[in-house]
């Protein structure tokens, strides 16, 4: 389990001490819940994010164990190190917004006739309950010709899940090559 602590000072001079010691800025937040300023150890998030295996994942952080999701993140944009993340409680019941990835399976038959995949929504926004989040949306793209698309409104639907984006926005797609 990913271990924080709480960050006593919320000044801009202790965030950056803290990233020169390796740790990690972040804030913990929920409905009606307060904020928690708190710090990780960056190689330790690192590997726990490459290890869980669901969108919602445990951490503890000033002796209390909560059960959080990645909102945003924040990179260094010389460096590609993480500076910043927001995560997101899960509360059972309380309808919040996620962002759900888009995993494509399979080789597109547009491929071979000169074809490029190309994947313009890599996550999906929904509102749904922490107990009915999705890990991900999977598509299959084996049947995919050039000039095909794959629509929000072609995922497969999940129950008490509702997708915010728009129906006619395209997912995945095969588009002829120049």
């Amino acid at each position: 389990m990913l271990e924080g602590q709480i960050r006593e000072s919320i000044s801009k001079s202790q965030a950056k001490a803290l990233r020169n010691d390796g740790y990690l800025i972040a804030n913990i937040y929920g409905k009606g819940q307060q904020n928690i300023h708190c710090a990780f150890k960056l190689n330790d998030f690192i590997k726990a994010m490459k290890q869980k295996t669901t969108l919602i994942f445990p951490v503890q952080v000033g002796g209390k164990t909560l059960e959080v999701v990645i909102q945003e993140y924040q990179k260094d944009p010389v460096t590609n190190t993480l500076i910043h993340v927001d995560l997101l409680l899960a509360q059972k019941g309380i309808l919040n917004k996620y962002k759900v990835p888009v995993i494509v399976k399979g080789n597109a038959k547009g491929l071979k006739n000169k074809g490029v995949l190309f994947i313009s929504t890599k996550r999906i926004s929904v509102k749904c309950a922490a107990e009915n989040l999705p890990n991900a949306y999977e598509i299959d793209v084996s049947d995919l010709d050039v000039g095909d698309s794959i629509l929000i409104r072609d995922l497969p639907q999940f129950d008490n899940v509702n997708v915010l984006n728009r129906p006619s926005v395209a997912v995945v797609g095969v588009i002829k090559a120049k």
